[in-house]
């Protein structure tokens, strides 16, 4: 039997995929393995690192809970425990390279695009969705106080990695040409995927398919995912990616087929905004 797991997403426990690609990227990370969980909405005080997901794990009934954070060292985590498999055992060293820079393009990069887009460029709706009823359900007053040092401290930090510092133009360049290569890369993962299954016979027209063309997913897919899913549910504070992404039909696709696998007692995101 799987240890309790209950995975704490600063959104009321409803059936959606929420803003944060990294609580999309660690339910994909535990449903691709079956391993029951819950959700809850959770504290970001509570957080062991001040961080959205955080997790609530008791290895054995003999531990205490211990409270986890960060999705990328939770999956490992969960590796050691060998609760998980490792989705990367198989690859060649350079496979492991191309995934682990994929998940950098995404989670060093790009990230810092959409946090500027969000807490800076749409920032009343970021703080509504966040911080109000649809999130964690704050009193406006608090709304107010706590979305005023957020954005002082996000201000802060995209000056000093350097996000801050471009004008929107550049900011849009740069993001179109992270999304545009990772596109590319979904283009020829599905290509791969398709190709092989119809010279098995299989059309696998409902079937996932995987960002780097193999038989299964890698950790970048759960990175993958959990970005594409929460900036496709983000329409009202990414306004701009939102419509980027669904620019690309592959990443549509792609998307779609993980979500109708894993996710199927999900609401499904608009298709247009």
């Amino acid at each position: 039997m799987a240890p309790p797991i209950t995975l704490n997403r600063n959104f009321p426990p409803t059936p959606n995929h929420v803003w944060s690609p990294f609580v999309n990227k660690l339910e994909l990370r535990l449903r691709l393995s079956s391993i029951p969980y819950t959700t809850a909405s959770g504290s970001l005080p509570q957080s062991p690192n001040r961080k959205i997901p955080y997790m609530s794990y008791q290895p054995s009934p003999n531990h205490t809970p211990e409270l986890l954070g960060d999705s990328t060292l939770i999956t490992k985590r969960l590796i050691s425990d060998h609760l998980l498999p490792d989705l990367n055992s198989a690859l060649s060293p350079a496979e492991k390279a191309l995934d682990l820079s994929i998940r950098a393009l995404l989670e060093d990069k790009l990230q810092f695009f959409n946090t500027r887009e969000q807490w800076v460029d749409n920032y009343y709706p970021m703080r509504e969705g966040i911080l109000g009823q649809g999130g964690a359900g704050l009193p406006w007053v608090m709304q107010w106080l706590i979305g005023g040092k957020l954005y002082k401290d996000i201000i802060r930090t995209l000056y000093g990695q350097g996000t801050g510092r471009y004008s929107s133009d550049e900011v849009r360049v740069l993001k179109e040409e992270v999304w545009e290569a990772i596109n590319a890369f979904v283009v020829e993962g599905r290509n791969k995927t398709l190709a092989r299954r119809r010279g098995k016979g299989d059309n696998g027209d409902d079937k996932p398919f995987w960002v780097l063309g193999g038989e299964g997913p890698t950790e970048a897919d759960c990175t993958l995912y959990g970005m594409v899913a929460g900036r496709l549910m983000c329409s009202s504070a990414a306004p701009e990616t939102g419509r980027l992404v669904r620019s690309y039909p592959a990443l549509v696709e792609y998307a779609r087929r993980i979500h109708d696998r894993y996710f199927e007692e999900y609401d499904l995101w608009e298709e247009e905004i």
